[in-house]
Parts: structure tokens; C-alpha cells; sequence
């Protein structure tokens, strides 16, 4: 049974910093990609970074430059860090990892960014 467990969400200033880390119950390369989504009050859910298998990385127009996704294969967890924060960065962010046959989610943590 794969598992996703996300920590390291809070409340932060605009301007501030967070890190999300995913861990996972199965090494990572299990997996095709991991990334981070988010799901703001009142908006569906979207693509926040992707890093694939063999390490390429992907990121909404809206958080390049400010966010960073990485991962640890001796610890099987993804990170995301981050940077300078906005108060439109507050969501419920979820953990993904994706198979072809299907895909697996955490239980998301919230992240909120007052201004």
C-alpha cells in the first residue's frame, strides 16, 4: 500500500518562506513523476512542480523562480521550498506520485500567506 504523508505546512507572512516535504512508503523511483498540486478556496486543483523519474522538473508560470522541488531517494521524500510567499500561494497543497496505471495522493497540508 503506497503512501503519501505531506508536512510542513503553516502560516507564513507574504514575502516568507515555507518547505512542504512528501514522504513516501515505497522508494520514489517506484514512481514515473512526483509532484506538488494545490486546490485554493473556490478554485480547482492545479499543477504547482513535477519532477520526473529521471530528474526533470516542471513548475507553473506562476511559481518559477519562487519555487523549488527536489527529492531525496535515501529518504523517498520530494520537497518543495517555498520563496517569497504571496497571500494568492494560500492552498491546500497535495503530494502526487504518478504511475501510468494510476496515481496516489497525500492527505495535503494547508499553506496560508497573509499579507
Amino acid at each position: 500500500q503506497v503512501q503519501l504523508v505531506e508536512s510542513g505546512g503553516g502560516l507564513v507572512q507574504a514575502g516568507g518562506s515555507l518547505r512542504l516535504s512528501c514522504a513516501a512508503s515505497v522508494t520514489i523511483f517506484t514512481f514515473n513523476a512526483m509532484g506538488w498540486y494545490r486546490r485554493a478556496p473556490g478554485k480547482q486543483r492545479e499543477l504547482v512542480a513535477e519532477i520526473s523519474n529521471g530528474g526533470s522538473t516542471n513548475y507553473a508560470d506562476s511559481v518559477k523562480g519562487r519555487f523549488t522541488i527536489s527529492r531525496d531517494s535515501a529518504k523517498n521524500t520530494v520537497s518543495l521550498q517555498m520563496n517569497t510567499l504571496k497571500p494568492e500561494d494560500t492552498a491546500v497543497y497535495y503530494c502526487n506520485a504518478y504511475l501510468i496505471t494510476r496515481e496516489y495522493w497525500g492527505q495535503g497540508t494547508q499553506v496560508t500567506v497573509s499579507s
